[in-house]
């Protein structure tokens, strides 16, 4: 056991604590002025403090287990899905949440990992040898297309495109066919003009059968994004605002706890979705660069420890980990400086929420586990 935790990335520990305490203050910040939200900070901190104890927790479990477990843990994912859509709880639009009294728990937050576990399965096979079409690269599509509708449904947009892009970054360093790669960017880019075409076309008709769905916010996030000089104000009020209080903190920021727009409630969800935009109004540029340098000096340190696996299925796992959080990252800041849409997609390690912050550090603990049993692969099945 003491072996295993000598092997602990301490690097990325420290990262974790600055990340923490970054979550801790900001959102103490963002929810001072809301009494519905008094003790957000003190629950972040105890969520904190069990997710170090789940990430050393999974340190001491040999990865490979849960390889081998693959199957089960999918069939498990599913099962819950399709549970949530039918007696789950309703939650911004989304039947997404199994209601625990006080507390919620989202599944798709834990598909997340599941997808990207059996994605490793099945592209290790291959043994680092070329992934062809019919043996590998249609079962993986199939293999998250199932989860990826069940998540659509719900409807959560957000986490159906987490799931495209840990498949897609996955199969980036699986050794694709260049054919493959062009075929399938054709088809991308195709279907985004496509898309757009019809979006444009049927507007209305789109935004009415979606509204009768109880899904015109989707439409409205689209259309905001796609037409924002044609977009109704009220639509576009978080994405115009969110832009106005970051640019308002310039290089130092306003200062702590004085973020004007957040305080007067023009900012939704300060503490979870739009955090980013109070880092950016109370602690300006500087602020946020020393916060996407956490980031980037997290990712380094993961993709460090992909490169020196021995098992390509370990260095699979960490990739599509990375892919995630990469995404998650550049999706929410995108989204609140302007140039991507608006989902529901929270910032990682810093965004207020449970099922999302466990999730996180359980990844974590899955590439502390990787780390820790890479000695041990020639000796082991």
């Amino acid at each position: 056991m003491l072996n295993k935790l000598k092997k602990l990335d301490w690097g990325i520990l420290i990262i974790l604590v600055f990340l923490m305490i970054i979550s801790t203050i900001v959102i103490h910040s963002a929810t001072a002025n809301f009494p519905k939200y008094s003790g957000s900070d003190t629950k972040q901190l105890l969520f904190y403090g069990i997710g170090f104890f789940v990430a050393i927790a999974a340190t001491l479990f040999d990865y490979r287990i849960v390889l081998k477990s693959w199957h089960v843990l999918y069939g498990v994912g599913v099962a819950m899905l399709i549970l949530v859509y039918f007696f789950g709880a309703v939650i911004n639009g989304a039947r997404g949440w199994f209601q625990l009294g006080s507390m919620s728990f989202q599944p798709a937050e834990i598909v997340k990992i599941i997808l990207i576990i059996g994605i490793a399965h099945l592209m290790g096979r291959r043994q680092g040898d070329r992934l062809t079409l019919t043996q590998d690269l249609i079962p993986i599509a199939a293999f998250a297309f199932l989860p990826f509708m069940l998540v659509m449904i719900q409807p959560d947009l957000g986490n159906a495109i987490i799931y495209l892009v840990i498949v897609l970054g996955m199969l980036w360093i699986g050794n694709v066919k260049y054919s493959h790669v062009i075929a399938g960017l054709g088809v991308v880019v195709v279907g985004l003009v496509l898309f757009v075409s019809l979006f444009n076309t049927f507007n209305q008709e789109i935004f009415d059968y979606l509204n009768k769905h109880e899904m015109g916010h989707w439409h409205k996030r689209i259309n905001t994004f796609l037409n924002p000089d044609l977009a109704n104000s009220d639509d576009k009020h978080q994405s115009d605002n969110a832009q106005i209080a970051i640019g308002s903190g310039g290089l130092n920021g306003d200062g702590y706890m004085q973020g004007d727009m957040k305080n007067r409630g023009f900012i939704p969800y300060p503490y979870s979705d739009s955090i980013f935009v109070v880092i950016g109004e109370e602690f300006g540029f500087q602020g946020a660069a020393i916060l996407l340098l956490l980031y980037f000096l997290l990712i380094y340190r993961m993709i460090i420890i992909a490169f020196k696996c021995y098992d390509l299925r370990a260095s699979f796992i960490v990739i599509g980990i990375v892919s995630m959080y990469v995404f998650q990252v550049f999706q929410n800041i995108g989204m609140m400086i302007g140039i991507m849409p608006i989902t529901g997609i929270t910032l990682p390690f810093i965004s207020y929420g449970g099922t999302s912050l466990l999730l996180n550090m359980l990844s974590i603990g899955l590439v502390f586990s990787i780390k820790a049993h890479q000695e041990k692969y020639e000796l082991a099945d």
